[in-house]
């Protein structure tokens, strides 16, 4: 299966990010099929990115899945993406905000904590 995925560069604290598609088996920064744009969160507003939106919608022809971040780039880019694409969002998005299982019942209460009753008979006895 191929997806659309950013592929880090940069150096520590200063991220640089490809837009790729690639193989779902390859490591995120190994071989990829196609570069198809870059992304710099540090650059100033309005030269953060560019994409080459043709090739991306041509990947999405092809059935290619991008990732959340990727998606929310290329709708902020004048993009569009496809039916199947955002049920697939939809569901790993779910997967990953699943709540965690409630702690059990509140704990009993400590035992060896006086009580307000402990506490007068000992000041009246």
């Amino acid at each position: 299966m191929v997806v659309l995925r950013f592929k880090r560069f940069g150096r520590i604290h200063k991220p640089f990010y490809r837009l790729c598609a690639t193989d779902k088996r390859a490591p995120r920064d190994g071989a990829v099929i196609e570069e198809l744009g870059w992304f710099d969160p540090g650059a100033p507003e309005g030269k953060q990115y560019l994409i080459n939106l043709e090739r991306v919608q041509h990947w999405f022809s092809k059935g290619a899945q991008p990732s959340l971040t990727v998606a929310n780039l290329v709708k902020k880019a004048g993009g569009t993406i496809p039916a199947a694409a955002i049920k697939a969002l939809k569901v790993r998005s779910m997967v990953s905000r699943h709540p965690k299982p409630a702690a059990e019942a509140a704990p009993a209460k400590d035992a060896a904590a006086p009580t307000a009753e402990k506490t007068e008979e000992k000041k009246e006895g």
